[in-house]
């Protein structure tokens, strides 16, 4: 299955394939018929399960293999750093294509490996895990992080290709899998209301990870988040849509990772959407029920809904370094049913009335 994304600055294919990575390299020449060379971005992982498979997709290229830790640990000036001089090592010019192959930190990583060496080169995006696959893959955003928050550096540069292999999520740790889960939901409850109802009724086939829905998670949220990059590439206006669930969800993944017990991305998020949810209902904006059937489809899929340890003020201090945040208020959505959202701007006070949303979920979420 092929798909294109359209944004201002460029358009590129998105290949989703049901089996692994051994098209990648057919893929990459149709794009690149006249590259011979290619540097590649690879998470240790990765490289350990396919590098053989990797290896011989790419042998009608000179490629070079980085290999990389993977995580939010590896995104970081540091190893941004090493990156960019190894990349001018191998001789990197303003043809040669970065490929980035790992979930999403490396996909971040690496495109700001590809944004900011000779002032951009061509960046091909290889996703192998869920979360990857349906957000940080498509749309061009590229980071790395700070002592202060997650991708407070970094750059808009789309990629050129996406390639994702369904056979890869076959092999994913149970909690990274639910961490794709949660950016799903997200985009079903922004603005899919049928894909919201295949997470509801299939959640079976889901969790046995049968390739033929989880190609149709991963077709329905790249459509989604695609359908609203092309208004808006550089997030000055719409697209600051697709940060549901965000505001909540990264102050807890903060304020985890500095209490040394770090969630997962998607978990976060998946938590923060049910209580951006449960704040817009209580505020009278969002049909009654929408905040109990987010939550159903939630447990049901195997996500938490809150986290076990949380302290709002330490949650509030992480918002105040959130990049989104503008003159003491914040850009938001506020869901109005599941498939439709609003933006709206809202105060300090209102943010520390979605944190209080948490207090009432069940199901909390225990890190380990």
């Amino acid at each position: 299955m092929q798909l294109t994304v359209e944004t201002r600055s460029q358009a590129y294919p998105v290949h989703l394939r049901d089996g692994g990575l051994e098209g990648l390299g057919a893929c990459i020449r149709e794009v690149f018929p006249a590259s011979n060379r290619l540097i590649c971005i690879v998470d240790q992982r990765v490289q350990e399960l396919f590098g053989q498979t990797l290896e011989a997709s790419l042998q009608s290229f000179e490629a070079h293999f980085i290999v990389v830790s993977g995580g939010e640990n590896a995104k970081v000036v540091s190893e941004w750093e090493r990156l960019v001089l190894r990349a001018l090592d191998l001789g990197v010019d303003r043809a040669t294509p970065i490929v980035a192959i790992g979930g999403g930190s490396v996909g971040d990583l690496a495109g700001f490996v590809a944004a900011t060496v000779m002032r951009g080169v061509p960046l091909v995006q290889v996703p192998t895990t869920l979360l990857s696959m349906v957000d940080s893959s498509v749309g061009g955003k590229t980071g790395i992080n700070t002592r202060h928050g997650k991708n407070l550096i970094g750059a808009f540069h789309q990629p050129s290709l996406v390639y994702a292999g369904m056979e890869t999520l076959i092999t994913l740790p149970e909690e990274e899998f639910l961490s794709g889960l949660g950016e799903v939901v997200k985009h079903a409850v922004l603005g899919d209301e049928t894909l919201f109802e295949v997470c509801r009724d299939r959640s079976e086939e889901i969790g046995q990870r049968q390739q033929g829905v989880l190609r149709e998670l991963v077709r329905a949220s790249i459509e989604l988040k695609a359908s609203v990059v092309s208004k808006d590439e550089k997030e000055h206006g719409i697209r600051s849509v697709l940060n549901l669930g965000h505001t909540v969800g990264h102050a807890i993944e903060k304020v985890a990772i500095d209490d040394g017990c770090p969630i997962p991305h998607g978990l976060c998020v998946g938590m923060g959407v049910a209580a951006e949810v449960a704040w817009a209902e209580a505020e009278g904006v969002c049909h009654e029920g929408t905040s109990a059937a987010v939550r159903s489809v939630l447990t049901g899929l195997g996500l938490p809904v809150r986290p076990k340890r949380f302290g709002i003020e330490a949650a509030l201090a992480a918002v105040r370094f959130d990049k989104k945040v503008r003159r003491g208020t914040l850009t938001t959505a506020m869901v109005e049913r599941v498939g439709r959202v609003r933006l709206v701007e809202i105060s300090q006070e209102e943010i520390r009335a979605m944190f209080h949303a948490l207090e009432d979920a069940e199901d909390a979420f225990t890190t380990r």
